[in-house]
């Protein structure tokens, strides 16, 4: 191999490094929302004056951010007055970094509510939950028993959102005190929908409705929260990963079917 060549290689390996650094950084997306102007003459005076980020809504002293949104929550009595509530809660910090508020997609008069973890890239993009692969994944899965979120018959629908309406950073785990703040409006995005059975994906969601984590045990296994009945199963994304998991998974589909057919009170 010539010098060149080696140059070449060389330069191939850390353009590689330098992504690989960037990606460990948290950067998922080439590209900015607007394009540049390499060529625009910039004013000296203005560029030199340096951009402040907004200040955080302030609390008043003695407030607590869970007791906002629990009296937030509380005060909206459509989905369309929550949606509005929760784009006005100033104190998550999840909200300052994420492109759009992804509230839920589906059917509303479903008899399934599908609570998930958090939105990922694509679905920060188009401000729709599962939208990406492990969303693909998901339609593909509950259509296997004959449910669908595009359905408009209410026993053929599901209807699916997501405890943290803001997508993390770099797809990191909610924290604890994050879905303590959310936990008033995924309560109260329930009691709106009122579906009989609420299916939670992945550790967030069973956490935050039930105080527990470990989805790997109790998937499967019937629970009740807000008096419902509560099917913890594994994230779509887990599969994704762990394909021999699919078996488990449909298990606990075909429990659903059952749970359905028979009434789910029953």
């Amino acid at each position: 191999m010539g010098i060149g060549a080696d140059i070449i290689a060389d330069d191939w390996h850390a353009a590689l490094a330098a992504l690989a650094w960037q990606v460990d950084l948290g950067a998922t997306e080439p590209l900015g929302d607007a394009p540049v102007n390499r060529y625009e003459m910039v004013d000296p005076v203005r560029a030199a004056v340096p951009v402040v980020p907004a200040a955080p809504a302030q609390l008043a002293v003695g407030q607590d951010p869970v007791a906002v949104a629990v009296a937030m929550a509380a005060a909206a009595t459509t989905l369309k007055e929550l949606q509005a509530a929760l784009a006005a809660y100033d104190h998550c910090e999840l909200k300052r970094g994420a492109r759009s508020l992804v509230f839920a997609d589906g059917n509303p008069r479903a008899r399934v509510l599908i609570l998930g973890e958090a939105p990922g890239s694509e679905e920060d993009r188009e401000g729709r939950p599962f939208v990406g692969r492990a969303g693909q994944l998901l339609d593909r899965m509950f259509a296997a028993i004959g449910l669908s979120r595009t359905a408009p018959d209410p026993a053929a629908a599901v209807y699916i959102t997501n405890v943290m309406p803001w997508r993390p950073p770099a797809n990191r785990d909610p924290e604890a005190t994050e879905i303590a703040m959310m936990r008033p409006f995924v309560e109260r995005h329930i009691a709106l929908v009122d579906p009989e059975v609420i299916v939670v994906m992945g550790n967030t969601p069973l956490f935050a409705l039930t105080g527990a984590k470990g989805i790997l045990r109790a998937r499967g296994g019937w629970q009740t929260a807000f008096g419902k009945p509560l099917l913890p199963m594994t994230h779509p994304a887990y599969l994704l990963r762990n394909p021999a998991a699919k078996r488990e998974a449909w298990a606990d589909l075909l429990a659903l079917q059952a749970r359905l057919r028979d009434g789910a009170a029953g």
